[in-house]
């Protein structure tokens, strides 16, 4: 978004007219942009391009955002057409009737123009410059895979990782009752008899709340769209953008940057809702429920042009979608990778679905290795992290919260059932990715488990556990186990990415939480003495000369497999913003913190942000910390 002042300053100097003039020779363009310095070309041309764009629309010149996609302001086909025409013979150059679709906004029509007269954009060596570190640095087999960001939305209003710290480490239950919000049948959803077709014998879960808030504007996105769209899209927008920040990156320079996005998820059930909607969201209804747009309106909304894939594994689709962004990332696919997994439940078909099966705990929780487990109860959420080379993100000065050694995913193939869990593949997907990280079972110190409470699963996962990291395990150095899942429920496709998140603040807070709702472990799984403990209890984790690890597994309803490997952050990180400093600005009498948002109201909740983050979760920044931060690794609206 351009910034109004800096139009009005450079609107006060005077315009060079670079119009190709009567004879529409491109040469007397290429000339006129010759005598201007470098800096001013881009600028001049940009100026034409909003001015003819602003002449046909009817509008004021300063009234077009240069990075507004045309589509938006309502061009159609014939519009695109009559602009490409006059812009042809503005600058004398022959454009192609496709001009407006291969480049949609009046700065990225600028930036093609600049290049097809001979000038090279100001800011095209920073692709060439990420090409090149992408290929530079360590062996990719020994680049650990690093986590550079991260964000979420869980239940039991659980907005950031810092919340959800808060809420497992404190031993809080989050369950609730089905929300009234969602114009579900609660009266007739519900019945004590598992045999009633269309009604769940569970009423309780895990809930996001509001789900239904959204600020399209911020994204650029018209009200019907917005209304069509599935919750699961508009979530990834918010906490995508969330993530970038976390990252100390400014989510809107990554615009035409090799970043991936690997977004899982396990089904899309909002079209029926919004079909039921207004007839107005007719010709929206299609997109804003494809599971393709999941990943693909994120790439669109931020200009990612790396690789973007909806994976769908079921439960296990954010972990598998973390694997393919560290391979994508080991294969030089892209440099920057979102991924994670995000779950919302818009209909409450699941809990029916499962109710014929009966698989559900009647309560809604999930009793992970218990005695007492007696099925899995279904949440909603919504976890991304952000990833990069080791080696770029030291180059990038970027803060590394915790590191990927290894992963693997796999298939149960030809089992017991096409449901049933497979011991045998479990165990074979934890030793795969033991040997891509080059670690032995014992270099691990935690499990983040599957563990659903079903009485079938959770001995069947206990049991691969013991064979691959239990066995002649050391006694005083114990496995220990515990899930996410015993304190705010199974949040399906966005479940393992919960865990990972999870994971990494423990590394933070040097602390593993206590898993709820286990009475005694569950007798159906062969414990070995002593080698797997369950944490019933905060146990400590405290950074020592041992490097700490932990696995998180996720399994998928299909059979598909996943096992991803963490490890602490190196002691030795990348400077802070700010921290870098001369010594003569250390400590500055007057630091200013510039905050920044679009509408005043959205400015009002970034200092209640800023405040909640000085006063509880980061007490000890500097003001030269802050103050950096804030000016430098974040949009300017």
């Amino acid at each position: 978004m351009a910034d109004p002042m800096d139009e009005r300053t450079r609107r006060s100097e005077p315009v060079q007219d670079v119009r190709a003039g009567e004879s529409g020779a491109a040469e007397g363009v290429a000339g006129r942009l010759a005598g201007l310095p470098a800096d001013r070309r881009s600028a001049a041309l940009l100026d034409l391009v909003r001015e003819e764009t602003a002449g046909l629309a009817g509008t004021d010149p300063l009234g077009i955002d240069p990075e507004m996609a045309y589509r938006d302001y309502g061009y159609n086909s014939l519009a695109a057409v009559e602009l490409t025409s006059r812009l042809s013979q503005a600058t004398g150059l022959e454009l192609p009737l496709t001009l407006l679709f291969d480049h949609p906004t009046a700065a990225a029509v600028a930036e093609h123009l600049l290049g097809l007269l001979g000038f090279a954009h100001p800011e095209d060596d920073a692709p060439a410059a990420e090409a090149a570190d992408a290929g530079a640095g360590p062996d990719p087999d020994d680049d650990p895979i690093a986590v550079v960001g991260m964000a979420c939305r869980y239940p039991g209003g659980v907005a950031s990782p810092d919340d959800l710290w808060d809420l497992v480490a404190a031993g809080r239950d989050v369950v609730t009752d089905f929300p009234r919000d969602r114009g579900w049948d609660l009266d007739g959803l519900f019945s004590t008899d598992p045999e009633q077709p269309g009604t769940s014998y569970a009423c309780t879960g895990g809930f996001l709340d509001p789900v239904a808030d959204f600020d399209a504007e911020f994204f650029g996105i018209a009200r019907r769209e917005a209304l069509a769209m599935d919750p699961q899209q508009r979530l990834l927008l918010q906490t995508v953008w969330e993530t970038l920040e976390n990252a100390g990156i400014d989510p809107g320079g990554l615009k035409k940057s090799r970043t991936g996005v690997y977004v899982g998820s396990s089904g899309q059930d909002y079209e029926s809702v919004a079909r039921s909607g207004p007839g107005e969201l007719e010709g929206y209804w299609g997109i804003g429920s494809a599971g393709s747009v999941l990943s693909g309106r994120v790439a669109y909304a931020f200009g990612f042009e790396g690789p973007a894939l909806t994976v769908d594994t079921a439960c296990s689709s954010s972990l598998v979608s973390v694997h393919l962004a560290v391979q994508a990332l080991r294969q030089g696919e892209c440099t920057l990778a979102i991924a994670g997994g995000a779950t919302v439940m818009a209909t409450p078909k699941v809990f029916t679905e499962f109710s014929r099966q009966r698989a559900l705990s009647p309560d809604g929780r999930c009793r992970s290795y218990a005695q007492a487990a007696n099925g899995t109860g279904w949440a909603e959420g919504i976890g991304i992290i952000l990833l990069e080379r080791l080696s770029q993100a030291h180059r990038n000065n970027h803060h590394i919260l915790a590191l990927i050694p290894g992963s693997a995913v796999n298939q149960d193939g030809a089992s017991n059932g096409l449901t049933a869990p497979n011991g045998t593949s479990q165990q074979r997907v934890i030793t795969q990715a033991l040997t891509t990280a080059r670690l032995h079972p014992h270099d691990i110190d935690a499990v983040e488990g599957h563990g659903t409470g079903t009485t079938l699963g959770d001995p069947i996962e206990i049991d691969a556990l013991t064979a691959t990291y239990g066995h002649n395990r050391p006694t005083a150095q114990p496995l220990r186990l515990g899930s996410l899942k015993s304190n705010i429920g199974h949040t399906q496709a966005a479940a393992g990415i919960g865990g990972l998140i999870k994971i990494i603040q423990a590394l933070r807070h040097e602390t593993l939480p206590k898993t709820l709702h286990i009475d005694r472990p569950t007798p159906k799984a062969n414990w070995p003495d002593n080698s797997i403990s369950l944490l019933t209890e905060p146990t400590p984790w405290p950074r020592s000369q041992r490097i700490r690890r932990a696995g998180i597994s996720a399994f998928g309803m299909g059979g598909t497999n996943a096992h991803v490997l963490v490890e602490e952050a190196p002691a030795v990180q990348a400077e802070t913003p700010g921290s870098e400093l001369p010594s003569s600005l250390a400590t500055p009498p007057v630091v200013p913190w510039v905050l920044s948002a679009k509408t005043p109201t959205a400015l009002r909740a970034q200092a209640r942000r800023l405040h909640t983050h000085l006063t509880t979760t980061h007490p000890h920044a500097t003001p030269t910390q802050i103050g950096a931060a804030l000016a430098h690794t974040r949009t300017h609206f």
